[in-house]
């Protein structure tokens, strides 16, 4: 599953293979791009944003240089293969961006959201997002405020925020919270110590970023690589209690009752997980 590790392990291995180089071959097959034409152009730079891949581009004489943004959501990811090869004829259909140089050719697949915009003008696609855990010039401050403006927010909810902070998927927001041993229902406010979650998320994030196994654990053995995510049912690896899973913000997420329990609550106080369908 996608996430900002993913992302911007995706986007250095687009610019090692495309940077610098000019477009021989540009097909970007979504209805309101089909007539762009980038042969001939230069790749400039590959980048990724929280989730966002950005690739600028320059234009082959004067001109406004462009920025080709798109998102993986869930599923997309991009191939990269050396020369001018074709592309999976057994994925073609799912092949939305096809970007050849003489030296390689890059197939994003099931990408979303792709759209051109002038370079200048990118932040129409990431102006929003909250500071990128994975920027060297990440800003824990500016993140934890971010986090802090929605109070009563479950933090479960507000992890998956893009606003507030950007990379953290469905996968990190479960382990994450593991590790810090939060219920995912705790408002934000009554997370003890908030900037050492954003700073644990940006060191994990950041553990991961040059590896294609992702692990919170600290093993890389299949199987072993998380504590909670997608393990509804099974013990704990601490405790052995068995992990429950319910939804927060629309999407389901894992934790260990033991481990990270319901705050003390006043008699009466509404119970903030109904309708988390915890099993």
């Amino acid at each position: 599953m996608p996430e900002g590790d993913t992302v911007h392990r995706t986007a250095r291995r687009l610019h090692e293979a495309l940077a610098g180089r000019r477009l021989v071959g540009a097909d970007l097959r979504v209805p309101r791009l089909a007539t762009v034409e980038l042969v001939g152009w230069t790749v400039a730079e590959c980048l990724s944003r929280g989730k966002h891949l950005l690739l600028r581009l320059r234009p082959p004489g004067p001109g406004t240089p462009l920025t080709l943004h798109c998102h993986l959501d869930m599923d997309g990811a991009f191939r990269v293969w050396p020369g001018t090869a074709t592309p999976d004829a057994r994925r073609g259909h799912d092949a939305r961006v096809v970007l050849q140089t003489a030296d390689a050719t890059a197939v994003g697949y099931r990408v979303h959201d792709l759209d051109l915009a002038p370079t200048g003008a990118e932040d129409r696609f990431v102006g929003h997002l909250g500071p990128d855990l994975l920027d060297p010039a990440f800003d824990a401050g500016e993140a934890v405020r971010r986090l802090s403006s929605d109070p009563d927010t479950p933090v479960g909810a507000a992890l998956l925020n893009q606003r507030h902070v950007a990379g953290i998927g469905n996968v990190y927001r479960s382990e994450l919270l593991f590790l810090r041993g939060v219920w995912p229902w705790t408002p934000v406010s009554g997370v003890a110590d908030l900037p050492g979650l954003v700073t644990l998320a940006r060191r994990v994030l950041t553990a991961n970023r040059d590896r294609a196994v992702r692990t919170t654990t600290g093993s890389l053995r299949r199987g072993e690589t998380l504590y909670v995510y997608g393990r509804a049912g099974r013990p704990c690896r601490r405790c052995g209690t068995l992990i429950r899973s319910g939804a927060v913000a629309g999407r389901v997420v894992y934790w260990c009752p033991a481990c990270q329990p319901e705050p003390h609550r006043d008699a009466g106080a509404q119970d903030r997980t109904t309708g988390a369908a915890g099993t």
